[in-house]
């Protein structure tokens, strides 16, 4: 269960770790620095791969491209090193950021928007069709999502408020209703930042500002906490042709190395003897399509 440092590219908000189920590598951003890395486990090799506006987020298309979710609301497919815009900017967002983004199961994609000084984030959701539209907004930092094993819910967090939410979420329509409270993090516990679901149904939520990864059961107690080098934990996702790998991120965050632990800003692995699953492909329609 000790984690294990397998990159160290000092990321400022390492972000958003996605197994390329194609490429067999692990993909992950450093949002505020421009940046995207991948590694391979078969040879240990990593490096980064594309460097330009921020990447909030991503998704994998079943072409093996990325579909990136960036600053001003920009939209893009990224393969090769070349960009394919889908939606250039979305006018309400031209101050903000995605942060976060998950496809569901049939291929649409659940993306949120940071805060500004105006007004709070947003969470959109951009069909296969290529159309985007708002379904929530009044969030203080949208991050991680997962959904349940029925795939009739889906679990959405709200860092700054320190709260996970439980929607009813309709595969067939992709809507999103009654919301609900599902775990809020006792003060002084750090904040709650990405996750992903296990094969079991259990909860993994990886917890900035607490040097933790925990895991929950579906109702919402704490089963496991595996401490990091690092006192930003940012996300986690399974990999590897098993999925009993797990792949976490953590973040520098403009602080100092000695403040934020040795491990801050660098790519961990472990393997907790738990199996996950695959997360979704993004199935959006290039234009020219």
């Amino acid at each position: 269960m000790q984690p294990e440092m397998i990159a160290q590219h000092h990321t400022d908000v390492g972000e958003n770790p996605l197994w390329h189920p194609i490429e067999k590598r692990l993909y992950w951003t450093d949002i505020t620095g421009g940046k995207l890395f991948w590694y391979d486990p078969a040879t240990g090799h990593h490096q980064q791969c594309y460097s330009g506006p921020q990447v909030g987020g991503f998704t994998f298309q079943p072409d093996g491209a990325l579909l990136l979710f960036m600053d001003r609301g920009q939209i893009a497919f990224w393969r090769d090193g070349v960009l394919e815009s889908l939606i250039d900017a979305i006018p309400e967002e031209r101050e903000s950021r995605f942060n976060d983004v998950i496809a569901d199961p049939v291929g649409r994609v659940f993306c949120g928007t940071m805060a500004t000084p105006s007004r709070p984030g947003r969470l959109y959701r951009l069909d296969q069709d290529g159309t985007i539209r708002m379904v929530l907004e009044g969030i203080a930092c949208s991050n991680g999502m997962g959904f349940t094993l029925d795939r009739r819910q889906m679990y959405y967090t709200d860092s700054v408020k320190g709260e996970i939410y439980l929607f009813d979420y309709d595969i067939e329509t992709g809507a999103l209703t009654n919301q609900r409270l599902w775990l809020k993090v006792p003060e002084g516990q750090g904040l709650p930042d990405g996750m992903t679901v296990d094969a079991e149904g259990h909860v993994w939520s990886a917890r900035w500002g607490d040097s933790a990864l925990y895991r929950y059961s579906p109702e919402g107690v704490v089963e496991q906490r595996i401490t990091f080098p690092a006192l930003k934990v940012s996300s986690v996702v399974f990999g590897d042709d098993d999925y009993q790998t797990m792949y976490v991120t953590t973040a520098l965050s403009g602080g100092s190395q000695e403040a934020e632990g040795p491990g801050a800003g660098g790519l961990f692995r472990l393997r907790s003897g738990v199996s996950g699953l695959p997360e979704f492909y993004s199935r959006i329609r290039r234009p020219s399509l």
